[in-house]
Parts: C-alpha cells; sequence; structure tokens
C-alpha cells in the first residue's frame, strides 16, 4: 500500500522547514536597496545556511538598482547570483543544496543553480517569464513553489 505523502512526517518536517527558511529569505530581502522588488536567497546544506544573498548592485558600487526612469540597472545582481558567488569565495560547496528564494529565478540565474550543483530550489512567488524553471525542469532540479502566507 502507498504511504499518502502528507502522512509522511519526513515530509511534513521538511514542509515546516521549508516555510521556516522561506521566511528567513524574505527577511534577508529586506537588506536590499531596491526599490521595484526586494529578493532574498539562502543556501541551505545538511541544516545549515552555508550562503545568503539579496538583490542589489556589486561591491562599491552606489545602493542605488534603479536609474531616473526606474528601471532596473543593467548591473544588479540578482539573489540567487549573490548567494551563488558568496559561497563560491568561502570554503562551502552547494553540491546537493537547497535554494531558498523569494522569487523563482531567471533564466541567467537558473544556469548558476545549474552550475553551483544545487539539487533543489524553493521559492514563494513565481516571477512572470518562466523561462528559469523551464530550464531547472530541464536538468532534474527539484522546484517546489510554497505559500508561506494567505
Amino acid at each position: 500500500m502507498n504511504k499518502d505523502k502528507l502522512q509522511d512526517p519526513n515530509n511534513e518536517k521538511q514542509a515546516k522547514q521549508d516555510k521556516l527558511y522561506l521566511e528567513m529569505a524574505h527577511v534577508w530581502a529586506k537588506n536590499s536597496y531596491c526599490k521595484r522588488r526586494q529578493v532574498g536567497a539562502l543556501i541551505v546544506k545538511e541544516k545549515m545556511i552555508i550562503s545568503d544573498g539579496y538583490n542589489g548592485t556589486p561591491s562599491g558600487f552606489e545602493n542605488i538598482c534603479e536609474d531616473e526612469n526606474k528601471l532596473t540597472k543593467p548591473y544588479v545582481l540578482h539573489a540567487e547570483a549573490n548567494a551563488i558567488t558568496k559561497v563560491a569565495k568561502s570554503n562551502n560547496s552547494s553540491d546537493n543544496a537547497t535554494l531558498y528564494v523569494t522569487t523563482s529565478p531567471c533564466v541567467e540565474c537558473s544556469k548558476l543553480i545549474i552550475q553551483a550543483g544545487i539539487k533543489r530550489v524553493v521559492f514563494t512567488e513565481k516571477y512572470r517569464v518562466e523561462d528559469g524553471l523551464r530550464l531547472l525542469e530541464r536538468a532534474n532540479i527539484e522546484i517546489n513553489h510554497v505559500k508561506i502566507k494567505d
């Protein structure tokens, strides 16, 4: 007899952890100076946060993400890219890790996710363009859309 996933205590525990890490990613997003959209990301491996990131300008640049037309400047880094490059500079490895991000990844960030060896992506809000999600599916990366608020 097949066990119902909803009654599996391991799945319930994972779902609870997913929501908690997503809530933390939402708090981390508040560090962003971007006005149009604030995005936060956490990379978790073996129940430890090994990296974090939020969208913003590169180190040493002014903390202004939008131009005079209120469009995002082309050199603004996405939260996922910041978290992945931060872990790359550390002694940690993102191989087989989970990425928690407040908004689903774009196609450029999805390429980085694949190359970083991340095996699972959990997010709360779908980005208007879903090319990134399709690329992650093609790479057999587990994707979970989790709503943390009603």
